[in-house]
């Protein structure tokens, strides 16, 4: 507003100036521009006045994009899809762009960055749903500040040099197992590729510190935690192939089967179907993520939400603070989810939410 009351322009052009969206002309852009850098806007210091007969602004050598690197594509259905809106949406107000890179098996093979990917115009990197670890420790070798949101498993006595930003994923798997017992299901097994990547990991560590805090047995084969030989990602035909095999081999079923995520929850309940057991009456099933498909499937998924705009946010935090302070200690941050009760458990909608 106050960049708009000193050109006498309305808000909103000022708006798209800032976030290069919409028709504007080049000139009143780049006259935006230039009075948020003269009023002492520091993301927009890096502009320079140049070539003074166009009276075209150019842009200094300053690195102003952030590289969002990805081995999947992400759809509306994944969790980062809001997250990755707000932090777009907040990084355009500082300045800074984001482009958007997809990794090959081909580069993680050889350990090479995509061929649309430019070091010299990079100031941060996004890293998401990249689990392979050689990759992922050669990317944060490149000198460039790195944030991953989840990432490779980490072991006690490892890291990587970057930041890391999850999403809590203990406290409401301990609260829903605390519950089940309270309900009289003690018989409670996990579904999940549990080195698949760290929130997978640190999901079904919780499910094990919860069953050991509550007293009751964790029994090996309850616990599906792989998957078929040279199959790299949980999900699909060959996932729900093999969780049938795991199923039919079975001496006897849990009672509840708590599950990594909602699409291995899904896989579950077509396997299940597809074997004449019905959920809930037979046995129950819960996920993670919240996603649009929890919602929709009958029965609908007892979940865990997890607030993408919060996370958002904190990306922003964490990859702008370490553009300025390379230096830095590296960090890692867990953001508050939120526990959902539905009908895969016998349930109708109810939230159950940690305060922080």
């Amino acid at each position: 507003q106050d960049i708009a009351d000193e050109l006498g322009v309305s808000r909103n052009t000022v708006s798209k100036a800032i976030n290069n969206t919409g028709l504007l002309a080049d000139a009143t852009r780049e006259r935006v521009l230039q009075k948020a850098a003269d009023m002492g806007y520091k993301q927009f210091s890096y502009l320079t006045l140049s070539n003074q007969k166009s009276g075209r602004l150019e842009y200094a050598a300053a690195k102003n994009e952030i590289a969002l690197i990805s081995t999947g594509f992400i759809g509306s259905s994944h969790f980062a899809s809001t997250m990755l809106d707000k932090f777009q949406r907040e990084i355009s107000l500082l300045g800074y762009s984001l482009s958007i890179h997809r990794v090959s098996d081909d580069e993680i093979e050889k350990l090479q960055m995509p061929a649309s990917f430019n070091k010299e115009k990079t100031a941060g990197l996004l890293c998401l749903e990249l689990f392979h670890r050689e990759y992922a420790s050669m990317i944060c070798d490149l000198g460039i500040p790195v944030l991953f949101v989840d990432s490779p498993v980490i072991f006690p006595g490892t890291s990587f040099k970057a930041d890391c930003l999850y999403m809590e994923n203990q406290n409401n798997i301990f609260v829903l197992i605390r519950e089940l017992v309270r309900r009289g299901k003690k018989k409670i097994g996990f579904i999940g590729e549990c080195m698949h990547c760290q929130s997978f990991f640190e999901r079904y560590m919780a499910y094990r510190n919860a069953m050991h805090l509550l007293g009751l047995p964790c029994r090996e084969q309850d616990c599906i935690i792989g998957n078929r030989l040279d199959i790299r990602n949980p999900g699909g035909q060959d996932y729900q192939e093999y969780l049938a095999s795991c199923f039919q081999d079975a001496e006897d079923l849990p009672e509840v089967f708590l599950c990594a995520n909602d699409f291995v929850a899904l896989d579950a309940l077509r396997v299940f179907k597809s074997m004449g057991l019905s959920v809930p009456e037979d046995i129950w099933l819960c996920g993670f993520d919240d996603s649009p498909e929890s919602r929709i499937v009958t029965p609908a998924l007892t979940t865990v939400h997890i607030h993408s705009q919060i996370m958002g946010f904190s990306a922003v935090h964490l990859l702008m603070s370490r553009i300025k302070q390379p230096a830095l200690n590296f960090r890692t941050i867990h953001t508050e989810t939120s526990l959902l009760y539905r009908e895969s458990t016998g349930d109708g909608p109810k939230i159950h939410g940690t305060q922080r």
